[in-house]
């Protein structure tokens, strides 16, 4: 069943709505009349929603990595508003640091919040949405869920199982009418590079001239303005038939067409090996 009412507000349901796109968002969405459920691990961060935008804004707190916290926060939303148009997944957070270097308990705890988190937020909304025959999930992902980028690589990777879980959600819900839309941002001058957002590892010497080099790259990225991503998310979440991915920022698909030519050569190059391990 196609959900058709454009004049009604809809209602959000936002993981970190306290900093970076996800206070974009939050915002744009109740500055034209819509409900949103908003949600971050502090509240005070985000109290000034329910100050400004009144009723139409529900303060929750969420950590996404307490299934209990999630399975509240989802099912306080609902009720509260008696419906769940939108959910994006946006909490998030990088960890810095090369392969070698990680510790096992950071890459878990990343993981914890970067794949599992989300996934608990899905497995809780997907039978109000399914029950209401339609719905539209986001998450933010990011281009490097194409690529990577040398002493962060586990974010990368969380963000490649985060592409390929939405991508598997995407088919496996379209029949309830549900549609998911896979957010994928460049570089942005937002609070993701802050303390807040990061975290490091122990720097191990023999790498310093590639974290100098890495850090120097990314220090002359051409940096977008996060408050100009919410007229695009706006437009997804309005349209009929959103797309499964949608870039953000103008620096990503020339970088990401000569990321998959470059494969494709590479197997075309390879492509006789291949054939014969066919047997």
């Amino acid at each position: 069943m196609e959900h058709d009412k454009a004049n009604e507000p809809k209602v959000w349901f936002i993981t970190g709505s306290s900093r970076g796109f996800g206070r974009v968002w939050t915002e744009a969405a109740l500055q034209r009349g819509d409900k949103v459920a908003a949600t971050a691990r502090n509240t005070d961060s985000i109290a000034d929603f329910k100050e400004k935008y009144g009723d139409n804004a529900l303060i929750l707190p969420l950590d996404v990595t307490k299934p209990d916290q999630v399975q509240h926060a989802v099912k306080a939303a609902h009720e509260h508003f008696g419906k769940l148009d939108i959910v994006i997944n946006n909490a998030g957070y990088s960890l810095v640091g090369t392969i070698e270097e990680a510790r096992p308990e950071d890459i878990r705890a990343l993981y914890e919040t970067n794949v599992l988190g989300p996934v608990s937020v899905i497995r809780e909304v997907l039978p109000i949405m399914r029950k209401q025959g339609y719905g539209h999930i986001l998450g933010t992902s990011s281009n490097l869920g194409h690529f990577v980028i040398p002493l962060i690589g586990y974010y990368c990777s969380s963000k490649w199982a985060f592409e390929a879980i939405h991508e598997s959600l995407a088919a496996e819900v379209k029949a309830f009418g549900i549609h998911v839309t896979i957010i994928e941002p460049g570089a942005y001058a937002t609070e993701f590079g802050s303390q807040a957002s990061l975290k490091f590892s122990d720097n191990q010497s023999q790498y310093d001239n590639l974290r100098a080099s890495v850090w120097e790259n990314i220090g002359q990225y051409e940096k977008g303005d996060p408050n100009a991503t919410a007229s695009a998310i706006l437009t997804v979440v309005d349209t009929a038939t959103p797309p499964l991915r949608l870039f953000l920022g103008s620096q990503n698909l020339d970088g990401i067409k000569q990321t998959y030519a470059d494969r494709i050569k590479v197997w075309e190059a390879w492509q006789d090996v291949a054939v014969a391990a066919q047997g």
